[in-house]
């Protein structure tokens, strides 16, 4: 539906446009419509919101656009998305309880880990160092939760002059700068093993949104509306958008994306959905998506 009449007829996707807003009572009653999803900017002033309340008392479920695309896609639609669905929406408040046993979990989880694959690490170390100039482990800054910077510890896969320009830059697929040892540790997702420390000392969660570098921090959130509230929890070792939309570039478009999956984790964040997380990064390692 539109708001005039000046486009009835407009094909848009199927069957195209038939009314206008004020029709859509009488459209939701001929069509027996079970549901009236409202996906529209503005609202103010536009929607025939007494319609939509008698529709909603007879039975027909209301829904908001950016709650639909979540609902459907696994993500927040952050391009139509308004201050107001996230203020009054109670799903973003992480209690205290849900926090203090996601941080247990972490703990169990890492301690296990670092016990069962510390050959693998002492073994990929040496790798590292046999094969390349440089230190094994490359130590790098990275914002924590509310931006708070914090040291990331992860194998070194690129050569040691990576950066020598000295200003940070997104890693590309195929990046040159990746060694053949780094290939294969970023591959299976190896280099990022030493980040169970980081989980260790609090810096980090097993799953939450990818730790991102200060500096491009400051760049995205110009440029990518609530991109810092994925700021709210801590960065995580995998996450929803690591497994969903996995790692395909580095321009503003892909950082949209994967904000939309960081948003949806945040709202629905709970240990159901964090072991559902893990068990598809196992996954996604198996079959090497999103290797770059």
């Amino acid at each position: 539906l539109v708001p005039s009449k000046d486009r009835l007829g407009d094909p848009f996707l199927r069957p195209g446009i038939v009314g206008t807003y004020e029709d859509v009572g009488r459209l939701a009653e001929e069509l027996r419509a079970d549901e009236v999803i409202i996906a529209v900017d503005n609202r103010r002033g536009t929607m025939p919101m007494q319609t939509l309340l008698d529709l909603k008392f007879k039975g027909t479920l209301i829904t908001d656009g950016v709650t639909f695309y979540e609902r459907e896609h696994d993500r927040i639609y952050v391009r139509q998305l308004n201050p107001s669905w996230l203020v009054f929406n109670d799903d973003f408040a992480i209690s205290p309880l849900t926090r203090n046993t996601k941080r247990l979990f972490d703990i169990i989880l890492a301690s296990i880990g670092l016990l069962l694959i510390w050959p693998l690490l002492l073994a990929t170390a040496i790798a590292v160092k046999l094969t390349s100039r440089g230190p094994a482990l490359y130590i790098q800054e990275r914002a924590g939760p509310q931006g708070k910077p914090f040291h990331m510890y992860k194998f070194r896969s690129m050569r040691t002059d990576a950066e020598v320009a000295g200003k940070p830059q997104f890693a590309q697929k195929n990046d040159p700068r990746v060694t053949p040892i780094g290939r294969f540790i970023r591959k299976t997702r190896i280099d990022e093993l030493p980040q169970l420390v980081n989980i260790l000392r609090g810096d980090m969660s097993l799953v939450g949104p990818r730790p991102e570098r200060p500096y491009f921090i400051e760049k995205l959130r110009e440029k990518i509306p609530f991109y810092h509230h994925r700021l709210q929890v801590k960065p995580g070792l995998t996450g929803l958008a690591q497994v969903s939309y996995g790692y395909s570039g580095a321009d503003e478009d892909d950082h949209l994306q994967k904000l939309q999956y960081d948003l949806s984790y945040i709202k629905n964040l709970s240990i159901a959905l964090d072991m559902s997380i893990i068990a598809k990064t196992v996954k996604v390692v198996i079959v090497g998506k999103g290797a770059r």
